[in-house]
């Protein structure tokens, strides 16, 4: 039976995450919806992880947490646009493509979540990935997420304009 676990992000980490971003084919990252010309450089990923891993909960702008699968780092969670004892968005990867499509996403999501509303005190937490993007769109659903809207926007700062499909989720729903 394999083990999955869900532990907050570490220095160690840090490198896992810029490789996963820097070793994706430009056809997988535009299928997340990401713009290539607004790719953060390895510097600019190293700072951006680091200085959130060492700010108190309530100065985060963002936060992760590293999925693992029989204790190797597969993926990552993080949250971002952050309003403290309110709201964030979530954001969800597989780093590796024969870990995905596997139903894992759900399991560690249900994991993540409790990080995420214990942590930085949240109400909700919502998601939203690119429409075209079904795998994250089906996960999120399964993993109890419930279906708002789409609409067009650039949702991150790394991301072109795009349709997307936001989900939510509310703490009194955990």
């Amino acid at each position: 039976m394999q083990q999955l676990t869900v532990r907050e992000i570490k220095e160690s980490d840090i490198e896992l995450i810029i490789q996963y971003w820097l070793s994706a084919s430009d056809d997988y990252l535009t299928s997340l919806g990401v713009d290539l010309a607004r790719m953060p450089s390895v510097t600019d990923w190293q700072r951006m992880l680091a200085s959130q891993i060492e700010l108190p909960y309530q100065e985060k702008q963002s936060y992760c947490t590293i999925w693992e699968l029989d204790g190797k780092p597969i993926g990552h969670s993080n949250v971002n646009k952050i309003i403290f004892g309110e709201e964030a968005s979530m954001h969800l990867h597989i780093w590796y493509a024969e870990e995905r499509r596997m139903g894992l996403g759900v399991a560690f999501i249900k994991r993540s979540l409790p990080f995420f509303f214990k942590n930085l005190q949240l109400l909700k937490v919502y998601s939203e990935p690119f429409a075209l993007n079904d795998a994250p769109n089906k996960t999120l659903a399964k993993a109890g997420f419930h279906f708002i809207k789409e609409y067009t926007t650039v949702p991150g700062s790394i991301n072109f304009e795009q349709p997307v499909k936001r989900w939510e989720i509310k703490a009194a729903d955990q």
